[in-house]
């Protein structure tokens, strides 16, 4: 096992599943804004889920992989309902994530001198609160009946980085060139 210690090694596998269930539940959710009318909120849906992804990979990563006897519980909603309902859920997610979650898991790696969880845990609190502001505004729009405005999502494949319009030369947080980004 990559962590030291059991209570910080707990919390990667928390989050892991955590994350996994968001990755999924982000699909889901982009499908059926699709088909309501709304293809760049799927898009925006897309890259999160992606941001996800990356979250639960450095985890996992950090676990050393090492899941196979720990149970892993996903303490996220799930289930469908309207676009904007789909969007309500995502913003409370990812607002638990940052408010309460990762400030707990990040203080304990630091106390606990775990350095890659707290890298870890450290990327995705940042994408968590982008996350949540693009989900805000995306919900704005489908309130109103109307799409998200953007030219296109991109995500850092390092950190889960997330901004509208155009990659920076620089990821703000984890330092990744603006190539590595990926596009939706």
């Amino acid at each position: 096992m990559a962590v030291k210690n059991a209570m910080t090694a707990d919390f990667l596998r928390s989050a892991y599943g955590g994350e996994s269930a968001a990755h999924m539940r982000y699909l889901i959710w982009g499908d059926m804004a699709e088909k309501e009318g709304f293809p760049k909120i799927k898009r925006l849906f897309e890259a999160i889920s992606y941001a996800e992804r990356v979250h639960a990979g450095n985890h996992f990563n950090e676990i050393g992989g090492g899941t196979a006897d720990a149970t892993v519980t996903a303490g996220a909603v799930f289930g469908t309902g309207s676009t904007v309902e789909n969007l309500q859920g995502a913003i409370n997610g990812e607002l638990h994530e940052v408010e309460q979650m990762y400030p707990v898991y990040l203080n304990a790696a630091e106390f606990q001198n775990e350095p890659g969880a707290k890298r870890s845990f450290h990327f995705a609190l940042e994408a968590e609160k982008i996350h949540a502001e693009l989900f805000k505004q995306a919900q704005d729009a489908a309130k109103q009946g109307k799409d998200i405005e953007f030219e296109a999502v991109y995500v850092c494949p390092v950190c889960g980085h997330t901004i509208l319009n155009g990659a920076p030369d620089k990821c703000p947080v984890c330092g990744a060139k603006k190539e590595l980004y990926k596009q939706f």
